[in-house]
């Protein structure tokens, strides 16, 4: 089994990609992709043999047909955007990107045909406030879910003074897989106490819960999701900060081990990485440590096994690669490198031999 990686460099206008030795962790460099436009979020479809890019300075979708066997990327579609996208998710069926905008306060939904390639104008492009920064459908396909971070900066300095909006809430929509379109849940919208920022989520693998990274809280919030409704409940916050930590606060992504027994968030500000085990019966979670990284440590990634994870400095463009117990959920460094400027998202996939 091949393991390719995928690293974009918002900074230097490329993707750089690596084949991961699945026993070792070591990366083996495949060399680089040229895109223009600032590449900056990623996703797979769901068969993965399509790469969707963000491109946040160029405001275009765009996507690439991955090679089966190579891994290489080959360009096979493109289409403008109304925003900077943060945020890129394909729903279950494969039919659609859905994309987040946290500096023009929106979503968006966009058709890919039959080939996986983008193009067609967008079947949605809602206008949700400031701060919107993460957008996936949940497992039935069936519900959609934006969290805002409170008072978004970007949001707030670009939008028109009669549209300025300060969203500290995650919203919560019915999506149709048919067509593609959004309608508000009810409720549509699960306001958040004082500025907790919720940002990016992960569901568990096979209990009805949903984990939310909340970036100005400095913590992290488990969900109850309503399968039948689309709702979601809050049922635990717990800190992803030592309890003497006294500096900046500012949780970046979050991934969950693929059998569901541990968690990973990132602390920008403490510079490190919170682990978190999950219980096997309630989901609920315990704080298992902290281990140091580079500076603002914004993009990370899990291997497909889980066994290994890799984390980038924002600030010094390195690629740290940590062994994950499979017990204790506790991680070992076993390498760094550079890897280039501003790296913004890592994806991992297998491909067949």
């Amino acid at each position: 089994m091949a393991y390719q990686m995928y690293v974009s460099l918002q900074g230097d206008n490329r993707i750089v990609r690596f084949v991961m030795d699945p026993d070792t962790g070591a990366l083996e460099s495949r060399g680089s992709v040229e895109i223009s436009g600032g590449p900056a979020p990623m996703t797979f479809n769901p068969s993965r043999t399509t790469l969707y890019v963000g491109r946040r300075d160029g405001l275009e979708l765009s996507s690439y047909d991955i090679d089966q066997k190579t891994g290489d990327l080959t360009p096979t579609g493109s289409v403008g955007l109304g925003g900077e996208p943060c945020y890129l998710s394909t729903d279950h069926t494969g039919k659609y990107v859905l994309s987040a905008y946290y500096q023009v306060g929106h979503c968006a939904v966009h058709p890919i045909d039959s080939s996986g390639a983008v193009g067609a104008e967008a079947t949605e492009w809602l206008e949700t406030g400031s701060g919107a920064h993460c957008f996936q459908t949940d497992p039935s396909n069936r519900y959609a879910f934006l969290p805002h971070i409170a008072n978004g900066s970007g949001g707030i300095a670009r939008l028109p003074a009669d549209r300025q909006q300060a969203v500290n809430a995650i919203y919560q929509y019915k999506f149709d897989a048919a067509t593609g379109r959004l309608t508000p849940n009810d409720p549509m919208i699960i306001p958040q106490d004082d500025e907790i920022g919720p940002r990016h989520y992960r569901f568990h693998p096979n209990k009805d819960l949903v984990y939310m990274s909340n970036e100005q809280g400095g913590s992290v919030t488990v969900y109850a999701l309503d399968t039948g409704k689309g709702t979601l409940t809050a049922k635990q916050t717990i800190t992803t900060l030592p309890s003497d930590y006294v500096g900046h606060i500012s949780c970046s992504q979050i991934q969950m081990h693929p059998q569901g027994t541990h968690l990973y968030i990132g602390n920008r500000g403490h510079n490190s990485i919170a682990s978190f085990s999950i219980d096997a019966e309630t989901g609920m979670l315990t704080p298992t440590g902290w281990e140091s990284v580079d500076p603002i440590p914004r993009a990370f990634s899990l291997d497909p096994t889980g066994n290994f994870l890799f984390v980038t400095g924002l600030d010094t463009g390195n690629l740290i690669t940590f062994r994950v117990d499979q017990q204790s959920g506790g991680l070992t460094r076993l390498a760094s490198q550079s890897v280039g400027s501003l790296p913004m998202w890592v994806l991992i996939t297998n491909l067949p031999d």
